[in-house]
C-alpha cells in the first residue's frame, strides 16, 4: 500500500486529493495548520487509512516534528499543496512587501523544506514522486499583469523543482511542478474553469501514473507538458 503525505489538506485541492487517493486504497497523511478547525478532514480521518498532523510548513521545528514521528516510514508520494496567494495588494502602485516574503517562505521555501527534509523516507520507496503543486501564472512564457507576489513565488518554486530533479536523480526521486489548473475553490474563485474534482481527478491519474521520465518537467493536470 502506497503512502502519500499531502500539505495543506483541510480544504479545496488538498481536501479532494486526500478523498482520491483514500478512494484508490492509498494511505493518506494529511498535514495543515489547525486540523482542529479542520471539519471536512477529521471527518475523513474515520477512515482507517487516514492519519492527520498538524504542520505548519514555513515553521522549522514543525517540519522537525513531523520528520521525527515518520522516522524509518517509507513515503511513495509527497504533494506540496499547501500555497498562498500573497495578499491583496499586489500592484506596482500597491505592494504589500510583507505579504511577498510570507508568498514565497509558502510557496517556494517549504516545498523544498519539505522533500530535502522528507528525502529518506522517500528513498524508501520503489517509485518516489515529489510533487508541487505550481500554476501556470509562474510560467515565464505566459505575458500577463498584476499578482507579482504570486508569480514570482511560483515561477521560484518552478525552477527549485527543476535544480532537484536534477540533484535527486540518483536517489530515483520523481521531481516536478504540476499546474491543477484554475480551479473553483476559496483562491481560485467562484469563475474559474473548473471544479476541483476534476482538478484532482486530473492530478491523482497523471501522478498515480508518474515515472522517473516525469521528472523535471512542468505538467498540468490534464497530463500536458507546460512550457517553462
Amino acid at each position: 500500500m502506497e503512502n502519500i503525505l499531502i500539505t495543506g489538506a483541510n480544504r479545496g485541492i488538498g481536501l479532494e486529493l486526500t478523498r482520491r487517493f483514500l478512494d484508490a486504497g492509498k494511505r493518506v497523511i494529511a498535514t495543515c495548520r489547525q486540523p482542529d478547525n479542520a471539519n471536512d478532514l477529521t471527518r475523513l480521518a474515520e477512515h482507517c487509512q487516514l492519519t492527520v498532523f498538524q504542520l505548519e510548513v514555513t515553521d522549522p521545528e514543525s517540519v522537525s516534528r513531523l520528520c521525527a514521528e515518520l522516522e524509518g516510514e517509507t513515503l511513495d508520494v509527497l504533494i506540496n499543496n499547501a500555497g498562498i496567494m500573497g495578499g491583496d495588494r499586489q500592484s506596482i502602485d500597491n505592494m504589500d512587501y510583507s505579504a511577498w516574503i510570507e508568498a514565497f517562505e509558502v510557496n517556494t521555501l517549504a516545498p523544498f523544506r519539505l522533500i530535502t527534509s522528507l528525502r529518506a523516507n522517500l528513498r524508501l520507496a520503489g517509485n518516489p514522486r515529489a510533487i508541487t503543486l505550481s500554476s501556470q501564472m509562474g510560467s515565464l512564457n505566459r505575458k500577463s499583469k498584476g499578482s507579482h507576489a504570486y508569480r514570482s513565488s511560483k515561477a521560484a518554486v518552478n525552477k527549485v523543482m527543476q535544480v532537484l530533479s536534477m540533484e535527486l536523480e540518483a536517489d530515483g526521486i520523481v521531481t516536478c511542478p504540476v499546474h491543477p489548473g484554475w480551479v473553483r475553490t476559496d483562491m481560485g474563485g467562484s469563475s474559474a474553469d473548473i471544479s476541483v474534482e476534476d482538478s484532482a481527478e486530473g492530478l491523482f491519474k497523471l501522478i498515480d501514473n508518474m515515472t522517473m521520465e516525469h521528472s523535471g518537467r512542468f505538467w498540468t493536470w490534464e497530463g500536458k507538458e507546460h512550457p517553462w
